[in-house]
């Protein structure tokens, strides 16, 4: 009965003694030399100099995949919007004669001014507007000349603009086509600006 008593007595503490046993009360002490230590510092720093320079790799992969989505969403509008001008052109040009024909005929270039000014609204919501030449320099980054003529005005002058220039924000995605003034020609091998003074 005594030792049945001892056993049963043994198993109720068993539990806790091998809970204490497993429990580390006292830390472990490790012991490094300075040469050690220099050399987990390095690593530290060559670690986190790796992180730093993936991370500015991930940032600068997102950038340039963000940059290249714009360009091939602006390349596509852009073409888009150079295939919707030709018939606004023609649309534009076939109206300039419309004051010339009868009454019924004006009422309905009237209707379709209308919705030519309506297209050109939405355009210049996209950010996209013509510009002016008529009348001002020619300058190659805004024009393209079809054709040079002789003219009193100032040579270099855009005196007629056969087909408007558009541009999107700060950009040309079409070249106005224009024609532009040049000195008129020589008669006798003079200009008439030395025949004048040779007259007087």
């Amino acid at each position: 009965m005594v030792d049945q008593e001892e056993e049963r007595d043994e198993e109720e503490k068993q539990p806790e003694d091998i809970a204490f046993e497993s429990a580390h009360v006292n830390p472990k002490r490790v012991f490094i030399t300075d040469e050690e230590l220099k050399g987990m510092q390095k690593e530290l720093i060559d670690y986190k100099d790796k992180y730093l320079r993936l991370l500015a790799d991930a940032e600068n992969s997102r950038k340039r995949l963000q940059k290249e989505r714009q360009e091939i969403t602006r390349y596509a509008t852009e073409s888009l919007v150079l295939d919707f001008l030709r018939p606004l052109d023609n649309l534009e040009n076939a109206l300039r004669f419309a004051q010339d024909m009868s009454d019924e005929v004006r009422n309905w270039a009237f209707g379709f001014q209308m919705i030519l000014a309506q297209f050109k609204d939405i355009l210049a919501q996209n950010g996209i507007t013509s510009f002016e030449s008529q009348g001002k320099p020619f300058d190659p980054h805004l024009h393209e000349a079809i054709e040079m003529v002789e003219s009193t005005e100032e040579p270099g002058t855009v005196i007629e603009e056969c087909i408007r220039g558009y541009q999107m924000g700060d950009r040309i995605i079409r070249p106005a086509r224009v024609k532009v003034a040049k000195e008129k020609a020589k008669e006798n091998g003079k200009s008439p600006k030395i025949e004048e003074a040779n007259q007087s």
